[in-house]
């Protein structure tokens, strides 16, 4: 080991030793695993990859069934701050993507990547930072982070988690845990042992991640001289007695006297602490470019034959461990994942080894007998004196009988580390500890139940506003509607009366003589001493240009089938009989200059020149085309509307009865124009509608309109009683679907099929009358 590692981590001289609350001194039965070296499990046929192997959101697969992968390759990317990725033990194919069982002392199932190996357990192309020190922090943080370490002595607390400090934070300490308290585990000591270069590596590579400003310190227990002797280079803390069941926040207590609060996380009172394993997975992640895809875990007890230590790839099942180690299961009182105080009993050997499984424990019935049956509680005290957290189990065992959640939290349940000493001091053989780990479920169960009705509380009540929002606005638009329609009334009834006020020409009168009489009429009025001639012209110059302005929008309406097109129509009429009137009342210009041979009168001239126009415009409305150029219209129209309601009701648009209502009123459009075609539609119309010009033919069509029909109206109520009766039809086809699929569209098509309905009901009644 170089002397700059020496020098890096070398501890201050008398360093003390601080004491704590509580614990137990079980038997170690350590050595039983410690007599070999670390041996390579085989590569099972089918490793099995829970998606969650850590504490925090489980872990999105990016493969699918029938990829071929690499060994290190991502097979499930982490989702959100807290959570870990997935890679590849092996090389091999992704056989399935499925709930299997997982390591749970419930014997449940989770999603979990299955891979069949193909035997040549081939990497990706990978390699490592030498250098990392060129690195900023937040880069080596992103290389933890995709390598999936967590903690790997049994917490799987994301490590890239514990790294991010706040900015501003200092950290005093960094603490390498090595203690490994549990009894029979010496995956750690194991560890320490024979790769203590790399631990030492990792411990420079966290220094330089968290640049602790006091010391940096490696607990590890003096039942363990030979791994001290592997790390004497290194800065040592002997624990001067074998204190068992020490725990991250136990330790930095020993080792540092700062106590953790209740709540709160060991870098809020300055310190960081990593297990050893966890080092030397980030020193094989930044110096070698390897993520985590095995981990050293013992397999121990005398149900087996062979206890030792192994390093086993993620996935394998337990059943291959037990395997290679000779396991006896007539002898087995029960198989343990983890230790005897903190493990749980497994329900199946297919389960896999995953990231945080350190120990396989196979005891017999006479090395650990099972637990006797529970008793009343004597109360003796001796669980709160066994307490490391300086809890009262004893309150805590009956807030959690009487099931008191508001208790349990008063008392600081949370701060339990579920170490099991007060179970295992307990004379009345209470699972203490179980029922502490159930009330925890139940409290996180019933704050998550919580906050998911908080949440719909609020989605609902946010439907609500946004609903009546939504009918604020439309009663607003109803009313600017009615305001406007009384608006067009009005104007439209003094118009009227205006007009019977004024006198009346001859019924006989040419439009163009009618024309002639207002414009001298207004010019016999006008007693301005201007030039006359002058603004007749200016007027005229105005109207043409507008005129022409007109005629190219009402141009572009009919392009696109706009539904403002008589709005065009009636534009254009107006502007060009104001443009005839202007010319037809222009004034003679008077000049000063001796008039020439051809002199005209310039009143007179447009005066002829409306006579032309009004007799050289022969060309008649066809009523065929016009009928059958409206019904092309209308079904454009309808088909736009249509288009619109069915985007409406695909997104619950809080306007759906406009929609609808809309495509209503265009169907009876199209049915009325359809009735009133006249007879003749099969003659041809082209030669009449190319030689006419597109903007006079539309004019004549909007007069015809204006004019009225004259077809039959029983025809046209027949036509309209089939069209309401395709359209009723249709409307209870689309309710009957909406209240089976129990669509949010289902009142507003009962709605418009009762309007369909009495629509239908007064067709039929009006067409009885006129029989």
């Amino acid at each position: 080991m170089s002397a700059a590692i020496h020098a890096a981590l070398q501890n201050p001289p008398g360093i003390k030793v601080w004491d704590i609350h509580g614990g137990v001194h079980p038997a170690e039965n350590k050595h039983q695993s410690v007599t070999s070296p670390i041996q390579s499990a085989p590569i099972p046929d089918e490793l099995i990859l829970p998606l969650s192997q850590h504490i925090g959101a489980p872990a999105e697969p990016v493969v699918a069934v029938g990829d071929k992968v690499l060994k290190g390759q991502l097979l499930a990317k982490p989702v959100g701050f807290v959570s870990a990725p997935i890679h590849a033990s092996t090389s091999g194919e992704i056989i399935a993507i499925e709930n299997r069982l997982i390591p749970h002392s419930s014997g449940m199932t989770a999603p979990c990547i299955v891979i069949r190996s193909d035997g040549r357990d081939e990497w990706i192309a990978h390699e490592g930072i030498e250098d990392y020190k060129n690195l900023d922090k937040a880069n080596l943080i992103d290389i933890i982070r995709n390598a999936g370490i967590v903690g790997m002595g049994g917490a799987g607390f994301p490590a890239s988690v514990k790294l991010t400090t706040r900015p501003g934070q200092t950290i005093e300490t960094l603490i390498l845990n090595g203690t490994e308290c549990e009894p029979y585990i010496t995956a750690d000591d194991i560890l320490m042992r024979e790769r203590a270069d790399e631990i030492i590596h990792g411990a420079l590579i966290l220094q330089h991640l968290v640049k602790p400003t006091l010391q940096t310190l490696i607990g590890i227990e003096d039942n363990k001289p030979e791994a001290i002797t592997a790390l004497k280079k290194a800065a040592e803390v002997r624990l001067k007695d074998p204190f068992y069941l020490l725990f991250e926040k136990q330790l930095i207590q020993i080792l540092t006297g700062k106590e953790v609060p209740s709540g709160k996380l060991p870098g809020d009172i300055g310190v960081v602490c990593q297990n050893v394993g966890s080092a030397v997975a980030i020193y094989r992640a930044v110096v070698l470019g390897e993520p985590v895809i095995s981990r050293i875990t013992t397999v121990t007890g005398n149900a087996v034959q062979k206890q030792q230590n192994y390093e086993v790839l993620l996935g394998t099942p337990v059943s291959t461990l037990l395997d290679i180690s000779g396991y006896d299961e007539r002898k087995v009182s029960r198989l343990i994942m983890g230790g005897p105080m903190m493990g749980f009993a497994l329900t199946s050997q297919e389960v896999p080894i995953v990231k945080t499984t350190n120990c396989l424990l196979a005891p017999t019935v006479e090395e650990l007998p099972p637990p006797t049956p529970a008793q009343a509680c004597i109360r003796c005290g001796m669980c709160a004196e066994a307490c490391p957290a300086s809890l009262l189990p004893q309150q805590l065992y009956w807030f959690a009988q009487s099931k008191n959640q508001d208790a349990l939290k008063e008392h600081h349940l949370f701060d339990c580390i579920e170490c099991g000493a007060c179970s295992y001091v307990c004379p009345s053989s209470i699972p203490l500890v179980q029922y502490y780990r159930a009330s925890k479920a139940e409290i996180r169960k019933a704050e998550s139940d919580q906050k998911k009705a908080a949440y719909s509380k609020e989605r609902y009540e946010a439907r609500l506003e946004r609903l009546a929002r939504a009918e604020a606005e439309k009663e607003a638009k109803r009313k600017e509607r009615q305001k406007a329609a009384e608006a067009a009334s009005a104007a439209k009834a003094k118009a009227t009366t205006e007009k019977a006020t004024a006198p009346t020409a001859p019924a006989d009168l040419d439009p163009v003589q009618a024309a002639i009489e207002r414009a001298k009429a207004r010019a016999a009025g006008n007693a301005t001493p201007a030039d006359p001639a002058a603004e007749a012209q200016a007027k005229i110059a105005s109207l043409e240009t507008r005129l022409k302005k007109a005629e190219e929008k009402l141009t572009t309406a009919q392009a696109n089938n706009d539904g403002n097109l008589d709005a065009f129509v009636s534009s254009v009429e107006k502007l060009k009989e104001k443009l005839a009137e202007a010319k037809a009342t222009a004034p003679v210009a008077q000049v000063t200059e001796p008039p020439t041979t051809a002199t005209v009168d310039p009143v007179q001239a447009a005066i002829e020149r409306a006579k032309a126009k009004a007799a050289g415009n022969a060309s008649p409305v066809d009523p065929v085309a016009e009928a059958q150029a409206k019904i092309s219209s209308l079904e454009t129209r309808l088909k736009k509307a249509e288009e619109k309601l069915a985007t409406a009701q695909a997104n619950n648009d809080a306007n759906l009865d406009a929609f609808v209502s809309s495509v209503e009123k265009l169907k009876e459009k199209l049915a009325e124009a359809k009735a009133a075609m006249p007879e003749n539609a099969g003659h041809d119309t082209a030669a009449s509608t190319e030689t006419q010009d597109p903007v006079q033919a539309a004019i004549e069509r909007a007069k015809a309109k204006r004019a009225g029909s004259t077809d039959d109206p029983k025809a046209k109520l027949e036509a309209s009683i089939v069209s309401l009766e395709k359209r009723l039809s249709a409307a209870k086809e689309k309710l009957k679907v909406a209240e089976t699929e129990g669509a949010d569209t289902v009142d507003a098509l009962k709605s418009s099929t009762q309007k369909l309905q009495e629509k239908l009901s007064a067709a039929k009644d009006e067409l009885a009358q006129l029989d």
